[in-house]
């Protein structure tokens, strides 16, 4: 089995500020357990577009991470811009992941359709993005 390298980006303004703990990285973590990879990328940025479009790109970009799963910015409130962020920064889109994402998770919640989820690469790096609860995490990795 492949090794790949990943990064971990939360994007919540309360973790950030220390206001919440940061619980959907765990369950990245944990559902990747099984998986032979190894996070080598973590970091808990505020919902600001310009900075969690430059780390992202950064990221990709130097080249040691193989994949990038952001956590949290996908639904519908003000401060949520991380599909935004990534759209700017990724070279090609890949909506399979989002689509399947909401596709298979509809039937636990029809909420998942308000879901502004999406996927693409930069350079030879794949970003997707997930939900913030540790929930819909688990939910999604499991379809992907």
């Amino acid at each position: 089995m492949v090794m790949f390298n990943l990064g971990i980006f939360t994007i919540s303004d309360k973790a950030w500020q220390g206001q919440r703990s940061d619980e959907s990285s765990k369950a990245i973590r944990d559902s990747l357990s099984v998986l032979n990879s190894r996070v080598v990328k973590y970091e808990v940025i505020p919902d600001e577009v310009d900075i969690i479009a430059s780390k992202l790109a950064e990221c990709a970009d130097e080249g040691s991470v193989d994949v990038i799963l952001t956590t949290g910015g996908t639904g519908l409130g003000p401060r949520d811009v991380t599909p935004e962020a990534t759209l700017s920064i990724v070279d090609k889109v890949v909506p399979g992941f989002a689509e399947m994402m909401r596709t298979q998770t509809f039937g636990i919640t029809p909420l998942s359709v308000l879901s502004r989820a999406v996927a693409g690469v930069r350079g030879e790096c794949l970003i997707i993005n997930l939900p913030g609860s540790p929930k819909a995490v688990r939910e999604c990795l499991e379809v992907i």
